[in-house]
């Protein structure tokens, strides 16, 4: 019995000696996810980031709805859009794998290999082209990133050969259906292929020593991007950034590097309303132009008033996969496909919901979506929604623009700023910049 007595004690003293899991550094979360922005002494990631996207309640209607900005993606969930933000520090440059790209072998016990990327390695063996595919579910956990496996061989550096840059294949709105030097398979998740769309655009905000993740945008032309008002309004221009041709913000080892320019002028409309969102649109002028690149392009513009009865238009963005608590930012770039709503049948819908029987959903917006499951959500606000252009494969104009919704992955659909209908508007102030309109489809 004495015997047993000490036992217990001393089991009890262990279990009080277990230390308590610590609470989050949100910095560090951020920095892990965007990486530290250019010149950051990472070795201080102390400071707080308190930055976050204001939510606009909507007094139209009689019911609250809350404003989606930020830009992260959905596959479900429920609850209501809120503005932006996010905590996703971005430094300039995603954290690298510590692992690739060194000569060092992983020692599994029974075999050598190296971590090298994606395109160097075929069943196991260095090759020296990039026609391979890549699977998302089998990331081994000996390196670091999605973008690299663990492969068998010596890797000799002066026989790699990355593959070439295809080129431009349209003037605007060329959709890389299948990728850019690869192909992702295991994507159950609605991963978008890397290069899949090359005008989605990350719009980002400098808070201190931190890039912080604003809201998505698509671009339009090689110095100007497209977004949503709310996303970038009342937001001095010398602290926002515009980010291109990224897909997975954890790395750099993607085929091509992302490219990143800083805004020098924000434009929106003089129409805007934050009560109801109406007229939510908005123009990055940037300091400098993007380089096209197979991964970096323009999306096409509908002509003014032109609206897609599409049943497979496609949003993207790095939105949450579910609504609030239950649902995570996004690593890689996600896209899911959407049907469009008639306008009356959207403004029926959305009358069920607390907005109430007198809603009026206002000219400035269209709808799409309505399927459970499939929605943008928190953080998507600004990003765009494309539909195909009839008569011409593989190529698309943005008809949306992602704007608000009552909660999210619901039988709801989601509200997005009509792009055509500012079309004209889009033309003046580009020719205000004295800027061509290069997103012309035809």
């Amino acid at each position: 019995m004495f015997r047993l007595s000490l036992l217990a004690a001393a089991l009890v003293a262990t279990a009080l000696a277990i230390p308590r899991p610590q609470a989050p550094n949100i910095d560090k979360l951020s920095t892990d996810v965007f990486g530290p922005p250019p010149g950051t002494d990472t070795g201080n990631q102390n400071g707080e980031n308190n930055n976050g996207g204001t939510d606009y309640t909507n007094q139209n209607g009689g019911g609250d709805f809350n404003n989606g900005g930020g830009g992260d993606f959905n596959n479900g969930g429920g609850g209501d859009f809120n503005n932006g933000g996010g905590n996703f520090n971005n430094g300039g440059g995603d954290f690298s794998n510590p692992n690739g790209g060194s000569d060092s072998d992983f020692d599994g016990g029974a075999s050598q290999c190296t971590c090298v990327p994606y395109f160097l390695c075929d069943n196991g063996t260095i090759i020296t082209d990039g026609a391979n595919i890549i699977d998302i579910r089998e990331k081994p956990e000996q390196c670091a990133t999605a973008l690299e496996v663990c492969c068998k061989a010596p890797l000799d550096k002066k026989s790699v050969n990355v593959p070439k840059p295809i080129g431009r294949q349209d003037n605007c709105g060329h959709r890389n259906e299948f990728g850019v030097g690869m192909r992702i398979k295991g994507d159950e998740h609605n991963e978008a292929q890397f290069g899949e769309f090359p005008w989605m655009i990350g719009i980002l905000q400098k808070d201190n020593e931190h890039f912080v993740y604003k809201c998505g945008g698509s671009l339009i032309h090689p110095q100007v991007v497209l977004t949503a008002a709310h996303c970038v309004i009342d937001q001095p221009p010398d602290t926002m950034f515009a980010r291109a041709g990224e897909w997975d913000t954890q790395t750099k080892n993607e085929l091509y590097p992302h490219q990143q320019h800083a805004v020098r002028t924000i434009v929106v409309h003089e129409e805007y309303y934050r009560g109801g969102l109406y007229n939510d649109v908005a123009l990055l002028y940037l300091e400098n132009a993007f380089e096209f690149t197979d991964n970096v392009d323009i999306v096409c513009l509908p002509q003014q008033d032109e609206l897609s009865t599409s049943q497979n238009c496609l949003a993207s963005g790095w939105g949450k996969d579910k609504f609030e608590k239950e649902g995570n930012y996004q690593v890689i770039l996600k896209k899911v496909e959407l049907p469009m709503v008639e306008h009356q049948t959207c403004q029926d819908k959305l009358r069920t919901t607390r907005l109430g029987q007198y809603f009026k959903l206002h000219e400035s917006f269209l709808c799409a979506g309505g399927i459970p499951g499939r929605d943008t959500c928190k953080g998507d606000g600004g990003s765009p929604l494309v539909c195909p252009v009839p008569g011409k494969v593989g190529k698309y104009y943005q008809s949306g623009i992602v704007a608000w919704g009552i909660g999210c992955g619901n039988s709801n659909p989601g509200v997005y700023v009509n792009v055509a209908r500012f079309r004209h508007w889009i033309d003046s102030q580009m020719n205000n910049f004295n800027l061509p309109t290069e997103y012309n489809y035809n």
